[in-house]
């Protein structure tokens, strides 16, 4: 990312400088492009999720399927024992 930075004031735009750098780094401009944008929400300078707000929301997303996954089981076996105790004869 430094290196695009640096090239961008000779090159004249950002794009200029992001491919260049990408052609001497052996990666396609598009990718360069991606992690210049992620580093720059990164440091505030454009809007979006930061990496670690994505990272967060990953995590945030995952603990919620498992809980819906867990709430499912626990209503399945309360229906089932709700059900023998229906099922089950008088005294």
């Amino acid at each position: 990312m430094r290196l695009v930075f640096e090239q961008q004031q000779t090159a004249g735009s950002q794009w200029a400088a992001i491919s260049s750098v990408a052609s001497k780094l052996g990666c396609t401009a598009e990718t360069l492009r991606r992690w210049v944008r992620q580093m720059e929400r990164d440091q505030g300078e454009r809007p979006g999720l930061t990496t670690s707000e994505r990272e967060r929301l990953k995590e945030l997303e995952r603990e919620n399927r498992e809980l819906k996954g867990a709430n499912e089981i626990l209503r399945k076996a309360s229906a089932y024992f709700a059900q023998a105790e229906l099922d089950r004869r008088p005294r």
